[in-house]
């Protein structure tokens, strides 16, 4: 029989009925008691639209106060929520729709002119809901831990995309192993800035209504806004990947951040030591880890005890995961599973992907890594963005981190090119500062790297191939080349 408990967001507005649930940069803000006034009153125009106990329901749009509403809503009626990228093409957002099985897309204004573009039998605006009657529907009070409550959608670097189901349970236990990890504090106000519709974005919204935290919202990441949110706004806590990370020490410049701020979560993959270092030096609290989409935002997570002796690492399971590297080599370098009641039960309808990637509960994250030995795991690469050159392996994201280091680097990105000799051979993508040459990052990657991991060869570019959560797009950039 499924653990049940009372649903969260009532829960919250039982227990602190005035705090704040959601605050927004304009000064508007909304209580838990509001919040949950507003998601059963919207749930119950959705049951007239026909949002039913069980329906696949779409939602495409940029983080709003009103989506949040619509997630919470769906959960009152038992309906699974799909997130869907915003900068997903038609077609791509086309297949997705029919792969989820989705009857209803809810989008914001500026998505809905491209719904005419959309296989979708009904697609209303958020806004539009807010005309329509309510419906006598029952409303649910009480969660079922191993009921499904989204399906978010793979990146889909390798091969179609595939559609990674979560439970109420899932979120549930990411967001008790981060409590368990980070503490919770009275004074605590977790930034969104990361995109709803992604993992990372969305366990923050669960966060909230399960430690009754007030959420500062962001339709997207801008530097200026989060910066002021940090110095003047009481935010503590915010979830960042390492581009965001470097443009808020590069706004911070010679100034320090208030006390205020206890936690700079750092997601989205390796983040070169140089930054890391720059961090510690202006005595940001960053905090790296390791999740993905399957494991319901982090998994491993440094604590804030380690932050400063563990640099370069992710930390170690939060409580009650479990980690082991499968099949090391010499280093101890080898594909990270995890387990825990926070992974994913499998992919919606595929399960030949579901039996290829969980096996007795363990998942193979496709990520390499090592732990040392006093337990804290370092994630090395991605699977798939490792360059094998003449039998050597070789790591684009150690590239990146020394040249990350060099004066006048901004971001940089590393990939393979196919090699009729060597089978691959590294290149670079650079984004830099207009006073440094391509010969200088060639001297210094020779002085710094073994000869063998050297790019054969170094682009300038204005921009690197990013997701909708800034995360590099490794095999996007031989692109640029074209």
């Amino acid at each position: 029989m499924s653990t049940t408990i009372p649903h969260w967001l009532s829960k919250q507005a039982e227990l602190a009925p005035d705090q704040t649930a959601i605050e927004l940069p304009d000064g508007y803000s909304i209580t838990f008691n509001k919040l949950r006034q507003e998601s059963q009153i919207y749930a119950k125009k959705l049951a007239t639209l026909g949002v039913e106990k069980g329906a696949h329901i779409g939602i495409l749009s940029e983080n709003s106060l009103q989506m949040m509403i619509a997630i919470h809503a769906l959960s009152y009626i038992g309906a699974v929520g799909v997130l869907l990228n915003i900068r997903l093409t038609a077609s791509e957002l086309n297949f997705q729709l029919k792969d989820a099985d989705v009857s209803i897309l809810l989008t914001s204004d500026t998505q809905q002119k491209r719904s005419d573009t959309l296989e979708v039998r009904t697609a209303v605006q958020l806004n539009e809901v807010e005309a329509f009657m309510e419906s006598a529907v029952s409303l649910v009070e009480e969660i079922h831990l191993d009921d499904l409550f989204t399906i978010m959608y793979t990146s889909g670097t390798t091969g179609f995309p595939k559609g990674v189901m979560h439970t109420y349970g899932n979120h549930w236990w990411s967001a008790i192993g981060s409590a368990l990890n980070l503490g919770v504090e009275k004074q605590d106000k977790w930034l969104a800035a990361l995109p709803i519709f992604h993992v990372s974005g969305f366990s923050i919204l669960i966060r909230s209504a399960v430690y009754g935290m007030p959420v500062y919202l962001l339709d997207k990441f801008h530097a200026n806004i989060v910066h002021d949110a940090i110095m003047y706004k009481g935010v503590t806590t915010v979830s960042v990947v390492t581009v965001m990370l470097q443009q808020l020490l590069e706004k911070l410049g010679e100034s320090e951040y208030p006390n205020t701020l206890r936690c700079m979560l750092l997601g989205g993959g390796p983040a070169p030591e140089s930054l890391l270092l720059k961090a510690k030096e202006k005595h940001v609290p960053v905090f790296q880890s390791f999740g993905m989409t399957e494991t319901a935002s982090q998994i491993v997570t440094l604590s804030e005890k380690d932050a400063l002796q563990k640099i370069g690492s992710a930390g170690k399971p939060l409580s009650p995961a479990q980690l082991k590297i499968n099949r090391p080599d010499p280093d101890g370098v080898g594909e990270i599973l995890v387990k825990g009641p926070m992974v994913t039960r499998g992919y919606f309808e595929n399960e030949e992907a579901t039996n290829k990637a969980i096996q007795d509960g363990w998942l193979a994250t496709g990520d390499l890594g090592y732990v040392d030995k006093e337990g804290f795991l370092y994630v090395v690469e991605r699977r798939t963005d490792l360059i094998i050159s003449g039998g050597e392996n070789i790591y684009p994201s150690e590239i990146e981190s020394v040249l990350s280091a060099l004066d006048g680097v901004r971001e940089v990105g590393v990939t393979g090119k196919p090699d009729t000799v060597w089978g691959s051979k590294p290149i670079a993508f650079l984004v830099v500062h207009e006073s440094i040459t391509i010969e200088q990052v060639e001297n210094y990657a020779r002085e710094k790297l073994a000869s063998y991991k050297v790019p054969v060869s170094f682009h300038f570019v204005n921009a690197l191939p990013r997701n909708a959560s800034n995360k590099l797009q490794r095999n996007k950039l031989l692109n640029l080349l074209d």
